[in-house]
């Protein structure tokens, strides 16, 4: 199906207006799910939000966390401080082709919001995965889920797909990178509020 919508995901789309316009409406959904609808907890978020904000200029960073909801990211970026309304800042991620790209709503929306396709069971060196690896040269913030697909257990993260690994393998640079751990975004599959009570842990 070739690159769907690249276009949509550039930086100068339309001046930009799009793209603030979705992290604008994400952001403010993401910060009031975790500060208005829950009791959020967040360690050692100095890191996160030096490398984020003033990182030295050239030099990519590859956030990692496990995968525990449909909307860990968004409501990741949520916490009080963090800058998640603001679309220069903000991450690109890569996202299932088969749940965020299936329809041309879908795929605009989800371009916008700085996110690429990625096909399951389609390899690491898959089309869109040179795409993530041209984000991490030209020095941006990628974050990834490398177990590969959301996985609720109270137990260990699970084995981890190869393609995180490749991008800092591949890239021109080498990307800092820092793990993550959250817990409790789940609770929004099986509270019948629909209310979370995240715990998030940044290693």
């Amino acid at each position: 199906m070739g690159r769907k919508m690249e276009w949509a995901g550039r930086e100068k789309h339309m001046g930009g207006i799009p793209r603030k316009m979705v992290f604008l409406a994400v952001g403010a959904f993401a910060k009031a799910v975790a500060n208005l609808l829950n009791t959020t907890s967040v360690h050692n978020v100095d890191t996160l939000l030096r490398l984020v904000r003033s990182r030295p200029p050239g030099i990519p960073l590859l956030t990692v966390s496990n995968h525990m909801s449909t909307l860990d990211d968004p409501l990741l970026w949520g916490f009080k401080g963090f800058p998640s309304v603001d679309a220069k800042l903000a991450r690109w991620a890569l996202a299932a082709e088969d749940i965020c790209f299936k329809n041309s709503l879908f795929t605009y929306f989800f371009r916008l919001g700085k996110c690429i396709p990625i096909t399951r069971g389609g390899g690491i060196y898959q089309e869109h995965m040179n795409e993530a690896l041209q984000c991490l040269n030209n020095g941006a913030w990628l974050h990834t889920f490398p177990e590969g697909k959301v996985c609720q257990e109270d137990a260990p993260i699970r084995r981890l797909k190869w393609g995180t690994a490749s991008l800092i393998v591949r890239s021109h640079v080498t990307p800092i990178v820092l793990p993550m751990v959250h817990s409790g975004f789940q609770e929004k599959q099986h509270q019948e509020d629909g209310l979370l009570s995240p715990l998030m842990d940044w290693l």
